[in-house]
């Protein structure tokens, strides 16, 4: 029997490309805010695009904190996209201080305007970007198993996180800012740029998820 993943229904996401690139890879997948429904998934998804209070807001409306938490401590494998990489910590500076699930403890900041060079940036960073390992961390055993150092993928953003664990997994130099974009922590993996929106590369990363985690 097919083990099952939800993609949490959070009324704020991008469901419908996650979904397809899921489906793709052979995974049995549901969308869903049922709080049954999830708490019976054998994996979790939390997707996510949009602002952080309104995803905090909407999470905290359909009851769906606990549940999220609740798979974080019984080690199932929880992976999270963009927004849904933000919402697992402690706080977002988006539009005031909003506090997170705090699963993962640091902040989610905004990208400066101005680069150490003094020079004007773009903001949100939309578009193609690389990553590389974080300092000493090794891809092998992990979603990043099969990516090559310096692959692209595509990033849509204004904040990034900034870890006060060490989780960080992959690092990305957005003219001049270099900030962790992908961290691992037990079951939890997740990336600030959108797999299902990165081709071949990006159904690579879903794929390695889930043997990773023996979901397939």
């Amino acid at each position: 029997m097919k083990k099952q993943i939800c993609i949490i229904d959070y009324k704020l996401g991008n469901l419908f490309s996650v979904n397809q690139a899921l489906i793709n890879i052979g995974l049995d997948v549901v969308i869903s805010s049922d709080k049954e429904t999830i708490l019976n998934a054998d994996a979790l998804v939390l997707p996510g695009v949009g602002a952080f209070g309104d995803a905090m807001n909407h999470l905290r409306n359909l009851d769906l904190i606990g549940p999220i938490k609740n798979a974080v401590t019984s080690n199932k494998p929880l992976l999270g996209i963009c927004l849904g990489l933000q919402l697992l910590f402690s706080e977002s500076e988006e539009f005031g201080l909003v506090k997170g699930l705090d699963i993962i403890k640091g902040k989610v900041t905004k990208f400066t305007s101005i680069n150490l060079e003094g020079n004007k940036i773009k903001i949100p960073q939309i578009g193609w970007n690389n990553i590389s390992p974080l300092e000493d961390k090794n891809w092998e055993n992990t979603p990043l198993q099969n990516i090559t150092k310096e692959e692209y993928l595509y990033f849509v953003h204004s904040y990034y996180i900034v870890p006060e664990e060490n989780v960080g997994l992959s690092v990305t130099n957005y003219d001049g800012h270099k900030y962790v974009s992908s961290i691992l922590k037990n079951n939890i993996f997740a990336c600030q740029f959108h797999p299902e929106k990165s081709g071949k590369v990006g159904l690579q990363i879903y794929n390695d998820w889930a043997l990773t985690n023996n979901l397939k």
